[in-house]
């Protein structure tokens, strides 16, 4: 597990958005895991400065969403479909057939939840997935308590979870209770997660990913186990970490 500290949440977005453009470039077809919220909106700034500004291609790409609540409509502006097409999928050129977001209107989710995990075995699995962090230690929507190796279903929603999302709806009557979330262990299967934390409200979730037990009651810690796990975090979301995190060592392999 590799920790980096960036001096702001610009600096972060930008870390995070090259070393998914590098897969792109390197793997035309890759396939990427992506996430919605605040976090991840700088990061899908700059995929698509690089798209525009220098032809970052998107055209054979496929993508697979993390979550989606139950029961909004995909035009809700608070859905996750919507949210894709306003941040990423309306400003690249990726094809509107290769990106997926669970749906949360499905007539049966249970059902629909086990296609989803087919459609991504069947793309060739998860190149990458990037990650945010809830203040709870949640990622996705697996809440505390979750399963470490669940898989694609729905969850109910903690509820501070509810209150944290509560400022994007008129009411906390109106934010959903449920949620369709990829599970913990579909998220491991990925070849390498990018986690993204910003703003002091999530250091104390940080201090335990990196530095706690692997626990389900905080499951981002989960990361911890894989194999090639990227946090990126700005100084406030990382000022509660108790030990230094020097950079990486790049390696020269002469051929």
């Amino acid at each position: 597990m590799e920790v980096l500290i960036k001096e702001s949440y610009e600096e972060m977005s930008k870390q995070a958005a090259e070393m998914i453009a590098d897969i792109v470039r390197r793997k035309p077809r890759a396939v990427l895991g992506l996430a919605t919220g605040s976090t991840p909106v700088g990061t899908y700034k700059e995929l698509i400065r690089l798209h525009k500004e220098e032809g970052l291609d998107f055209s054979k790409v496929t993508t697979f969403n993390l979550d989606e609540y139950v029961g909004l409509q995909h035009d809700h502006p608070q859905s996750y479909h919507y949210f894709m097409a306003e941040n990423l999928f309306n400003h690249i050129n990726i094809n509107p057939k290769n990106t997926h977001v669970p749906d949360g209107t499905a007539k049966d989710i249970p059902a629909f939840c086990q296609t989803y995990e087919e459609w991504i075995v069947k793309a060739g699995g998860l190149d990458v997935q990037l990650l945010g962090i809830g203040g709870n230690g949640h990622i996705a929507f697996n809440e505390p308590g979750s399963s470490l190796g669940s898989r694609t279903r729905v969850k109910t929603l903690d509820e501070k979870t509810r209150q944290d999302n509560a400022r994007f709806f008129k009411n906390m009557d109106e934010v959903p209770k449920y949620a369709i979330t990829m599970g913990i262990g579909t998220i491991m299967e990925a070849r390498q997660l990018i986690l993204l934390a910003n703003k002091e409200s999530k250091a104390a979730a940080i201090a335990q990913t990196c530095e706690g037990p692997v626990t389900a009651m905080v499951p981002a810690t989960i990361v911890q186990l894989h194999p090639k796990a990227t946090i990126i975090v700005d100084k406030a979301a990382g000022s509660k970490l108790s030990r230094e995190y020097p950079a990486e060592p790049h390696i020269l392999v002469v051929s």
